[in-house]
């Protein structure tokens, strides 16, 4: 192998008490029972040959290479799939078993092609590493198999199988180099879940085959990468490894895309990120990725990246490149002349949960210390504020209670609002893979998702509901529980106050909450309420997964609290398998609300009203903190219309895209005298910016972030930072430049920072993080190692508490003029507003917004699919093209929010939920008709846009 790819092969050994002891060519070895003597024989140092074993996948012993020789038995059997029995006597090394071996290496040699000096895996071969390992020089039987192209006698190219595929944008596809191990067959099946792949011919025409004989682009494939990391050869191989060659050191990090929080080996060569490739000892993921994490890194380099930084006067101007001195000292002084002019609770900022974690205190240390404000919100407000908020007043804390492993011992699995298979796709292979193991799946969702109808992994029950009546549903799946006496009395009276309970099974137990009366309200049939009650009430560990489907609605915050209540009735939490899990969109937005980027909460979620709290920080930072919260991110935008907000300081944030009421949020940032902008390209923000302060990506930064499961993870620089610093090197500069006194150099400090001044990071430390790989908060005194599982024996906040759900409409109805419901949600290829995605060839996938309308309702209006549509609410109108399909119900119309020429928020309103804000995107009365072109909106989009890239008399190419 080369020098970066490590792969310990054979089957992981078993977490049984038993031990067994066997010898191995004379060695005496002891490992649990059911390890393989593959494994075994890895313990006794001794490496036996082979090629389809990899820890990746289950054994299989198709290769032939690992064969052994067992005393008193005869044959010799596969060592990969055969376990260990006490007393067995086994030799790897004989003269029966090298003739073997041999014989089996030289077939596949004479059937590969002869380009071994020019092949991609020169270097970091199985095939070849393991034919010198068996002592093959030559091949008796000659090459008449080999399966290269080879030229007829009228000159005409010649395939023994296929040609090459290049289709797929990120890797190569090249059959002849197949030698049928099946092991990127099994990766898709055991990891992925997704079955693209399978063995075609026979004989020597046998080949791995992308669905139908289709090339890879065109099927089920959904480029996780897990076929290319699994294949011992180059048949399937990176482009990037085919264009740079073989990597020659790696640094371990963390994605930077979503919540799942994934570990990967950025590989290198030189400065040169070559590829990454997913960390087996990653906690998050076993060695897992999807789609993004693996392959669209490519927006780090990309020509449109902005790596100087740039003022302007007024928005119409030019934007005039800097020195990042002037930058910083004109952001310092116009700050300054604001709250002068305005008062000091006049400007603000917005954290940002592609951030570290570090870097994100530092924002909010900086609107604290130096603004002298609690100005300070974040993009959670928008997402999973109600998580916080629900979570906070049912358990105790606001975050997730399982870690991601748990899942292994779910017997029954509840998906509300998301879908795992397109925003979290690493989860979403594990929870399969459970399914397939015989766990049962529940899914409420007005869609007709990929987690719902998947290969291999098809709903139990699917809850259709109308979009807007969560609480209606959740709280009937409570009703069917207290009624027919389905919850755990044993937990509720140790765990949680019975009182409280009582009162609130009276409630649920109204018959207005009944499954029959619900019905009306959610269109979800009685029959299929009570059935999924009843599910998950008796089929063991019952885990409930939840996602934005939850939290963006109007009453966000009492869905999460009919969770956390649904949960505690059955007994469904502190321990495995089992519990209340927030998937988190973004992959630092836990870090980001864990920081203190809340204007009414100090880092580790506690209230700015505390004067323990404000004392710590006080005596820490020399200065008064506020006892009031500051504002919100729409209550800033409220304040800038009115004319009493003038400025912002934004952090890799593009809120003019990903916030509601687009032409609200236009309106606030155009009232503002000074808006700075901190990001890696011109987004849509920028347009509106009088500040571009050029950020870094996570390949060229030290910090951390946090994941779904409250997963702390080392996130290490693998390059320089192409814009000279690291984000929060700029936040320090702008502090210094504001008259702070700070001197921080290196991340590792600020983390010291924030273990001193919050207990649930008391522990926390690279050097643990380092020794442990990540941990989980709290991590402790209590829970030196951290926290996988929360709120066992008990809750955070002492006893659980019950909090009644009463279902309150949306004010956002339909009617004549808006006859349909608009839901948003994303795309497995794409990333929140698109900024990195759109920059790689994930746009093969996905190269625009469609709006999903079942073919009832496009009939009714004359609409074919692809046609150009207008979508309009009360809020505003745009337009895009239609896909008509039957994954949506009548009435309901679907699009995603990726691509900023559509912009689904020009569309949405400013409802937003009760007690967080966080806007109401998945419920939008709207109207769909024919469109012969864009909206006046968007021409207006187009021209704001170029006039908002032209620096100092070039045009940057619009995103």
């Amino acid at each position: 192998m080369g020098l970066i790819q490590e792969i310990d092969y054979g089957t992981p050994a078993s977490k049984a008490e038993k031990q067994i002891t066997l010898t191995v060519d004379g060695f005496t070895v002891t490992v649990p029972e059911g390890t393989s003597i593959m494994r075994a024989s890895m313990e006794a140092g001794i490496a036996i040959p082979k090629l389809c074993a990899t820890d990746m996948v289950d054994a299989f012993g198709s290769c032939r290479l690992c064969l052994v020789e067992i005393e008193g038995r005869a044959g010799t059997p596969s060592s990969c799939t055969t376990p260990v029995m006490p007393g067995m006597v086994v030799k790897t090394q004989t003269e029966r078993l090298k003739t073997i071996r041999k014989g089996v290496m030289e077939l596949y040699i004479s059937d590969h092609p002869l380009d071994c000096l020019t092949c991609a895996a020169n270097g970091d071969c199985e095939l070849q590493t393991q034919a010198g390992v068996v002592g093959l020089r030559d091949v008796r039987y000659g090459y008449e198999g080999d399966n290269h192209v080879f030229k007829r006698q009228d000159g005409a190219e010649n395939f023994r199988w296929m040609p090459q595929d290049e289709s797929n944008p990120y890797f190569t596809y090249d059959p002849s180099k197949c030698i049928v191990c099946s092991r990127c067959v099994r990766a898709c099946e055991e990891v992925q879940g997704t079955f693209a792949l399978t063995i075609e011919g026979r004989g020597f025409e046998s080949r791995v085959s992308p669905g139908m004989h289709q090339p890879f682009l065109e099927s089920e494939c959904v480029s996780c990468g897990a076929c290319v990391q699994a294949c011992p050869t180059a048949t399937l191989t990176e482009k990037s490894v085919i264009k740079i060659g073989q990597p020659e050191h790696s640094v371990v990090t963390t994605c930077a895309y979503c919540g799942v929080g994934c570990s990967f080996k950025a590989e290198m060569r030189g400065d040169e990120l070559v590829r990454m490739v997913p960390w087996k000892d990653g906690k998050a993921n076993r060695g897992h990725s999807c789609v993004k994490g693996r392959f669209a890194y490519g927006y780090a380099t990309h020509k449109e990246r902005i790596l100087n930084p740039m003022i302007r006067e007024k928005i119409s101007d030019p934007w005039r490149e800097v020195s990042w001195e002037e930058a910083l000292a004109h952001t310092a002084k116009e700050f300054r002349r604001i709250q002068y002019q305005y008062g000091r609770g006049a400007i603000g900022g917005i954290t940002s949960s592609r951030c570290t974690n570090e870097e994100t205190y530092l924002v909010q240390k900086l609107i604290r210390q130096g603004f002298g404000n609690n100005n300070v919100d974040t993009c959670a407000r928008v997402c999973h504020s109600p998580t916080g908020y629900g979570l906070g007043q049912t358990y105790g804390t606001s975050a997730g209670t399982q870690d991601f492993d748990s899942v292994e011992e779910s017997d029954v699995i509840v998906v509300i609002g998301a879908n795992p298979s397109a925003a979290h796709p690493v989860f979403a292979s594990r929870m399969k893979k459970r399914i397939r193991q015989g766990a049962k799946l529940i899914v409420l969702d007005p869609r007709i998702t990929e987690t719902v109808d998947s290969v291999h992994a098809k709903a139990d029950y699917h809850l259709p509901l109308k979009p807007g009546t969560n609480v209606a549903v959740v709280t009937s799946l409570a009703h069917v529980i207290v009624t027919e006496g389905l919850f755990d009395e044993k937990f509720i009276r140790e765990r949680c106050d019975w009182s409280e309970f009582e009162d609130w099974a009276a409630f649920v137990a109204e018959e207005r909450n009944s499954p029959e009366e619900v019905e009306k309200l959610s269109g979800v049939p009685a029959e299929l309420i009570r059935g999924a009650a009843r599910l998950y009430a008796t089929g063991g560990n019952g885990a409930i997964y939840y996602g934005l489907g939850v939290t963006e609605h109007s009453q966000g915050s009492t869905t999460v609290i009919a969770i956390a209540n649904l949960a505690m009735a059955t007994g469904n939490i502190g321990r495995r398998g089992v519990g209340v899990n927030p998937l988190r969109g973004q992959n630092n937005v836990q870090g980001s609300c864990d920081m203190g980027s809340f204007p009414h909460e100090l880092p580790g979620y506690r209230h700015v009203s505390g004067d323990a709290v404000r004392d710590i920080y006080e005596s820490l930072w020399g200065v008064k903190i506020d006892n009031e919260p500051g504002l919100r991110i729409p209550n800033m935008l409220d304040a800038a219309v009115e004319g009493t907000f003038k400025g912002i300081y934004i952090q890799g944030e593009d809120i003019l895209q990903s916030d509601p009421d687009t032409k609200h949020v236009s309106a606030g940032l155009a009232a503002m005298e000074c808006v700075v902008v901190q990001d890696l390209f011109l987004n849509e923000t920028a347009n509106y910016a009088h500040v571009f302060l050029p950020g870094s990506t996570f390949l060229e930064k030290d910090g951390t972030f946090t994941n779904a499961e409250r997963r702390i993870n080392r996130v290490r620089k693998v390059m320089a930072p192409k814009n000279g610093y690291a984000d929060w090197e700029v936040t320090q500069i702008l502090a210094q430049a504001m008259g702070l006194s700070w001197n921080y150099t290196h991340p590792s400090e600020i983390m010291d920072e924030i273990a001193r001044t919050t207990p649930s990071f008391a522990y926390v430390s690279y050097g643990l993080l380092d020794e442990k790989g990540s941990v989980q908060w709290p991590c402790n005194e209590k829970a030196p190692d951290g926290t996988p599982i929360m709120h066992i024996g008990g809750f955070v906040r002492g006893k659980g508490k019950f909090i009644r759900t009463e279902y309150v409409a949306t004010d956002e109805k339909t009617g004549p003029r808006f006859p349909l419901l608009l839901t948003t949600g994303r795309i497995l290829s794409q990333y929140n507003v698109g900024a990195q995605t759109r920059r790689t060839d994930n746009v093969l996938w996905h190269s625009e917004d469609r709006l999903e309308i079942h073919p009832h309702d496009a009939e009714q209006r004359g609409i074919r699919d692809g046609d150009w549509v207008r979508l309009a609410s009360r809020a505003g109108e745009t337009t895009l093209r239609a896909l008509i399909t039957e994954r949506v119900a009548p009435g309901v119309v679907y699009t995603t929010f990726h691509h900023p020429d559509t912009q689904a928020n020009v569309i949405t309103t400013d409802f937003s939920d009760w007690a967080t804000n966080c806007p109401e995107y998945k419920v939008t009365a709207v109207q769909v008709s024919p469109s012969n072109g864009p909206s006046t909106w968007q021409q207006d989009y187009d021209e704001l846009s170029r006039r908002s890239r032209r620096i100092e008399g070039r045009l940057e190419a619009a995103e």
